[in-house]
């Protein structure tokens, strides 16, 4: 295996995950906070989307699909444009509002760009220096596996919401997509 189909097979997991986290939710229980105060699921889908997005254009050298495609016009939230949810305070939490289908449709398309781009790699081009604002620089390779680490600790949390829901009770299980 290549190290650029190991990483697809990661991305693809996140993928798969959400999906099957959005399965049968409405907008209410999207928003609901667990104990009142956790990360809504919508927050949690919405932010891991954003950091695989931001961070993989700034690596790749891409324009983010959330500005290109126009999907902070369609989100309509009341943050800056480029926001991610760093460090977000429980009314910015709150904000981040939005129906499945288009939580969905934005994962979807930052999935494709990052496949696109991931797909692409040779096993030299991993260690290229993305980000010398750290010491060590930062490269490609880590900024890749640091993506994928935020991302499914996110995909899980949000699964976790879900199954906590008695609504949908089993439904926080998510499969591996048959992959393990």
């Amino acid at each position: 295996m290549k190290s650029n189909e190991l990483l697809l097979d990661a991305f693809g997991r996140i993928h798969d995950t959400v999906a099957a986290t959005l399965g049968g939710l409405d907008v209410q229980s999207l928003v609901r906070r667990p104990a009142g105060n956790g990360n809504s699921i919508a927050w949690l889908i919405w932010h891991l989307g954003r950091v695989e997005d931001a961070q993989l254009a700034s690596a790749a050298g891409l324009e983010q699909v959330w500005t290109a495609q126009g999907f902070a016009r369609r989100f309509d939230l009341p943050l800056p444009e480029r926001d991610t949810g760093y460090g977000h305070s429980t009314d910015k939490v709150d904000a981040v509002q939005a129906p499945p289908a288009l939580l969905a449709e934005y994962y979807d398309a930052v999935h494709r760009q990052t496949v696109e781009f991931v797909k692409t790699l040779g096993d030299g081009d991993f260690d290229r220096i993305v980000d010398t604002r750290w010491d060590p620089p930062v490269t490609l390779g880590v900024r890749l596996v640091s993506i994928i680490a935020d991302c499914l600790q996110h995909v899980g949390q949000a699964a976790y919401a879900k199954g906590l829901n008695p609504a949908h009770g089993e439904g926080g299980r998510t499969p591996a997509g048959g992959r393990d």
